[in-house]
């Protein structure tokens, strides 16, 4: 049944049933145990088999998956620095000392939207890093933490796939280099493509131009307005009722011993020491595959995952002796908190751990029902007037990434697609079409429930993982129809100018619409309590 009409019910019935539910085990389980049943064509024996392998198979696959398992490590030990920083009183200092700086709202929303930009370099990393460094803030002014959520979320992938110094972008100019390898029509390379591309990925900018909108303004409509009332006037940045990934739950003591440096130091260090082996690993690899190294060729062949690793155990170990200093001045500290704090952290970050490895095994599952094979022929056989392929193929991007819950699945699968198709019908649109495809997949990624990356946003927020996809979807859906709209203009003009202008013109309406219709949240109440 690979291949077929069968082959989108199993994450169709994860989609539905977390959306219906709000359980996200519980659905992913669901869509997991379909999808084995159905690959193994409904024979019970082989659909335990395949559910087997369908977990295992993100922790051994033929030797260790170094991979996965690096990650969700990574994932763990930023649970175990938050919980060192919140013990030696670092967060509580940082609070402090920041919020005597960025005195209002609109200011802390803002930091938070800005490091989501300049932390571009790997979107698990801004995640899980930005999360770190704005929620004390974020917290200290009452912004949700749906709201933190959708500004990580909305920063980290955007930015990451048009940013050529990147895991993304090294990833994306090799997957174009292939596409441009036989082709004699073109006369530019895949570096220059992807440059090329930039400004006709109109995803990328109807949502960045949302994010700052948002942060700017008071405005919020659906789910995120409530959210956004509640923590203004009720001082709850989330539903307490509903579970929060990295959420401590032991109750450290309250001491004035801690200082800015204790949350500033193990975060510049997790920085520093994860872009240094990024850098390091991509030389290494660089210099061995190819026998030479520049800044393409470093971040094609990066190690993201080592990387990340080395810079959470770096992080921790910082975090934890600053701690220790603390012993001879801080009447609280104690050497028994060390092995607390660690469990604390691994205890908080469980619940995100689990979600990846059932995203993971749906994603496996979802790769041998080749769910993406089969919504990429549907597009293929339908007779579509050309200058609507570029729209087509933001849309079907969109609907891929949305289904299969991975964007980096859907530019495998799509962008030779794509690249094959506009090369032998319209060669002066195959830019266009792929970077429709790249902004498909990172909308269809940000709707996605079972998406990798929009659990890390969540996790990095501290926002319940179901509250943050229905409150960042209406805006996701508002730059996908802005977008669909531009890529159309851009097909029937054959102007990337036209489509820029499209997509301008209508982001003006709509923030004129929504500024005009007035769906701030409590102005009074804001004003009363943090400033705008």
């Amino acid at each position: 049944m690979s291949g077929t009409i069968f082959s989108i019910l199993p994450p169709l019935i994860a989609i539905v049933m977390v959306l219906i539910t709000k359980r996200v085990l519980v659905s992913l389980g669901t869509g997991i145990l379909a999808g084995a049943v159905i690959a193994a064509s409904f024979k019970p024996g082989d659909s335990a088999v395949t559910l087997w392998k369908a977990f295992t198979v993100s922790f051994w696959d033929g030797g260790l998956n170094t991979y996965n398992i690096f990650i969700m490590l990574f994932v763990l030990l930023l649970g175990v620095l938050t919980a060192f920083v919140s013990l030696s009183g670092g967060s509580r200092a940082f609070a402090d000392w920041a919020t005597k700086r960025i005195r209002t709202r609109r200011g802390a929303k803002l930091l938070a939207a800005l490091l989501g930009i300049l932390i571009f370099v790997d979107d698990y990393f801004n995640a899980l890093a930005v999360g770190q460094i704005a929620r004390p803030i974020t917290d200290t002014h009452k912004v949700s933490r749906a709201k933190l959520a959708y500004f990580i979320d909305s920063t980290s992938a955007p930015v990451c796939a048009i940013a050529p110094v990147s895991s993304w972008g090294a990833y994306l100019i090799g997957v174009i280099g292939t596409i441009l390898a036989g082709a004699s029509v073109v006369s530019y390379t895949p570096l220059e493509a992807f440059l090329l591309m930039i400004p006709m990925n109109f995803y990328v900018f109807a949502t960045l131009v949302f994010v700052f909108f948002a942060a700017i303004s008071n405005f919020d409509f659906g789910e995120m307005r409530k959210h956004e009332i509640r923590a203004v006037e009720t001082g709850e940045l989330y539903d307490p009722s509903k579970a929060i990934p990295g959420e401590l739950k032991e109750e450290f003591p309250v001491h004035n011993h801690g200082r800015v440096i204790d949350l500033v130091l193990p975060i510049v260090t997790l920085v520093a020491v994860t872009v240094g082996g990024m850098l390091f690993t991509g030389y290494r690899g660089s210099m061995a595959e190819f026998g030479r190294a520049d800044i393409w060729t470093i971040f094609e062949m990066t190690d993201v995952p080592v990387a990340l690793l080395s810079g959470g155990l770096a992080g921790v170990l910082v975090a934890a002796l600053l701690y220790i200093t603390q012993m001879k001045k801080n009447e609280t500290a104690r050497m028994s908190y060390v092995g607390t704090a660690f469990i604390s952290g691994i205890k908080a970050m469980m619940p995100a751990v689990s979600i990846l490895i059932f995203a993971w095994a749906l994603t496996y599952l979802i790769g041998e029902l080749e769910t993406g094979a089969f919504l990429s022929g549907v597009v293929q056989q339908a007779n579509v007037p050309i200058v609507l392929l570029p729209a087509i193929m933001f849309v079907l991007a969109g609907v891929m990434s949305f289904a299969t819950g991975t964007s980096w699945g859907s530019f495998g699968i799509l962008l030779p697609i794509a690249g094959q198709v506009m090369l032998d019908a319209a060669p002066e649109m195959l830019l266009a079409s792929l970077a429709a495809v790249l902004g498909g997949s990172v909308f269809g990624d940000h709707c996605s429930p079972i998406s990798d990356s929009t659990i890390m946003s969540s996790t990095g927020a501290g926002s319940n993982h179901i509250d943050h996809v229905a409150t960042q979807l209406p805006y996701a859906l508002a730059s996908a129809a802005i977008s669909a709209v531009g890529y159309v203009v851009l097909g029937v003009t054959d102007s990337v100018w036209a489509g820029i202008l499209t997509v301008a013109l209508l982001l003006v309406a709509v923030i004129v619409f929504w500024t005009l219709k007035g769906r701030a949240v409590s102005p009074s109440a804001l004003g009363q309590h943090t400033g705008n």
